[in-house]
């Protein structure tokens, strides 16, 4: 009987022991954190391509076709500050029928505000010079200087489409005589490094 009753409680103390760790293997856990993107990155090196006009007035508009390259830094959150250089050939016929081929060679720098992750507003302000091949009076150098505003939209990981007006003037006021002689607008696409 000793035995039966020594037995019993073993069982039963086993029992008891299987069920409490049975109630320790149940670990409550926190779920994980759900992964969110960081955004777009606007900083770092970025190079495109970008089309156009050029508007001088009355019959005096152009087509414009050029390629740019540029870095961007952010300095404070939501402000970018950026260096870039474009280059742009420029065609058509003036009021007079002449064809005009140029080239033009700016160095930019921006200043904007990241609205959103993916939308970016900056103003533009640069100099550079404008090669004008003429055959009444051969090639031409002009300095040159714009100034306007642009939208830059991310559209994937490490691509933009941006827009900017800018106006468009020359230093020398025999060839110009306005702060602005010209607009020019365009639309471009960037890869960003």
């Amino acid at each position: 009987m000793f035995v039966r009753s020594l037995s019993l409680g073993v069982a039963a103390a086993a029992l008891l022991v299987g069920g409490a760790q049975a109630a320790d293997l149940i670990i409550p856990t926190t779920p994980a954190p759900i992964y969110e993107a960081a955004g777009f990155s606007w900083d770092g090196l970025y190079a495109g391509v970008q089309g156009g006009g050029l508007f001088f007035g009355d019959d005096n508009n152009y087509g414009v076709i050029g390629a740019h390259v540029g870095v961007n830094f952010i300095v404070a959150d939501p402000i970018l500050l950026g260096l870039e250089g474009t280059a742009e050939y420029v065609w058509g016929t003036n009021a007079l029928d002449q064809d005009i081929n140029a080239g033009n060679f700016f160095i930019n720098g921006r200043v904007g505000a990241i609205v959103t992750d993916s939308v970016l507003v900056y103003a533009l302000a640069g100099v550079g010079v404008e090669t004008l091949e003429d055959r009444a009076i051969g090639d031409d150098n002009q300095g040159v200087y714009q100034l306007g505003a642009g939208v830059e939209l991310a559209v994937t990981d490490s691509v933009t489409v941006r827009g900017q007006v800018v106006g468009y003037g020359y230093f020398d006021d025999a060839v110009g005589d306005d702060f602005f002689d010209a607009a020019k607008a365009t639309i471009g696409v960037s890869y960003h490094f």
